[in-house]
């Protein structure tokens, strides 16, 4: 049996088969773990979907901002970008059956050792933290309240986190933590402007992960989000978003069952969106 965590496939389809058929991956003895933002930007998020969902038990799908962003629209909030490639979903004769499984998929998970998210964590989250803030909001996201908070889902407020948070702006709070975030400044506050380099963030900001304050340092966090972000330089994080939908490399890691260690597989992908 084996472990594999993979970053964000946004919609690229014909990378994840061969990704998986370069790892030998058998549904029936192994276990994926993707790290959100399975959907958008790429030419076949539908065929992502209906897979991962077929899968069961053998892939753990986290949810990502562009997964959120599919189910806003899909509720009749937000509007599809410009750059957007989920018409395919919404208009398919299985979307409802695709959407609900989707809206059920975690915002966080543990295993091996290892806390998984889609874009990180605040640095005064512990794991245990984490995975129960996700929980809230995966609960909310299973009940009738869904609706009313992909309403108001999208904003930068709060910026900061305060366990007395209530109702939206604690959810909103919560998921732009576990799926948007990049910078952090000395007080936690969150800014989600840059988009590029981390060598270009602004005076007063860093990497959420550098923050000398984390309480989850020296602890194995792998996330996705960042595809310009390159190579972390600390042991115990890894970043997975390897850039697939703009002509990277859709990136599996193979748990090895050494504590922080991984065996990195990396299948090359075709430019599926052009920067900018």
């Amino acid at each position: 049996m084996a472990l594999y965590m993979i970053g964000d496939i946004q919609g690229c389809y014909a990378p994840l088969k061969r990704l998986l058929a370069a790892i030998d991956f058998s549904p029936s003895r192994d276990t994926l773990y993707c790290l959100g933002d399975l959907v958008n930007r790429g030419p076949d998020s539908l065929a992502v979907l209906r897979y991962l969902r077929a899968l069961d038990g053998a892939a753990v799908c986290l949810l990502g901002n562009h997964d959120l962003h599919l189910l806003a629209v899909a509720h009749g909030f937000g509007k599809l970008k410009k750059r957007d490639t989920l018409n395919e979903v919404l208009a398919a004769d299985d979307a409802k059956m695709l959407l609900q499984w989707l809206q059920r998929r975690p915002l966080a998970a543990f295993a091996q050792g290892w806390l998984m998210v889609h874009a990180g964590v605040l640095p005064n989250w512990s794991s245990a933290d984490t995975l129960r803030l996700a929980a809230e909001v995966e609960a909310m996201l299973a009940s009738e309240q869904a609706p009313r908070f992909f309403a108001q889902m999208y904003g930068n407020q709060p910026c900061a986190w305060q366990e007395g948070l209530q109702d939206i702006e604690r959810w909103r709070a919560i998921v732009n933590v576990l799926t948007r975030i990049r910078l952090v400044n000395a007080h936690g506050e969150m800014d989600f402007e840059l988009k590029g380099d981390a060598a270009k963030a602004p005076p007063g900001w860093l990497p959420w992960f550098d923050h000398p304050e984390r309480q989850t340092q020296g602890e194995p966090l792998a996330f996705g989000h960042w595809s310009t972000l390159g190579a972390a330089k600390r042991r115990d994080v890894l970043p997975l978003d390897t850039g697939c939908v703009w002509g990277g490399a859709l990136t599996a890691a193979r748990i090895t069952g050494k504590a922080g260690e991984v065996e990195l597989i990396r299948q090359p992908c075709p430019q599926a969106q052009k920067p900018g």
